[in-house]
């Protein structure tokens, strides 16, 4: 395989609220956090464990005003992106390193408010979400769960 891939995929909450940072041509940045978790059980003591990763997410642009508007800390999302390693002169000279995602797609998946009522075993109205159109209006939006649709008689003899 001669070409390259660098893509990632995130199912996650977020660990913050959306941080966001204006420029003077008009741009805009937002940054988050996201926890990934891990649950196993563990061989030697036979307890549950759960390991948590924190992402460094970064969306542009609408994409970032749309995150913030939506979105606050404990919420579910689901982002799709690329890795960029960054490195910057700290406060006290040395030399700093992170590795962010920068965000093509997202979708919002539930909010925190949902997520604890569902957890209380109470029955909740979803409330609508707003799709991530606006971060990529040529990719197609796909549903994280297929949706239903009557059945419609056709002419087909098979």
């Amino acid at each position: 395989m001669s070409g390259t891939l660098n893509k990632v995929m995130l199912i996650g909450h977020l660990g913050d609220e959306v941080k966001m940072h204006y420029f003077e041509g008009g741009g805009s940045i937002g940054r988050f956090p996201i926890a990934t978790n891990e649950t196993y059980t563990s061989k030697q003591t036979g307890e549950r464990v759960t390991n948590t990763d924190w992402h460094n997410i970064v969306v542009r642009n609408k994409a970032a005003e749309i995150c913030e508007k939506y979105l606050s800390k404990g919420d579910k999302v689901y982002v799709e992106g690329r890795l960029k390693n960054r490195q910057w002169q700290g406060e006290d000279g040395n030399t700093r390193y992170t590795t962010e995602v920068h965000v093509q797609e997202f979708t919002f998946l539930s909010t925190k408010k949902e997520s604890m009522a569902n957890n209380a075993g109470q029955a909740s109205q979803p409330a609508a979400q707003p799709t991530d159109q606006h971060a990529n209006p040529s990719a197609q939006q796909s549903s994280p769960a297929p949706v239903s649709q009557p059945e419609q008689e056709d002419d087909l003899p098979f």
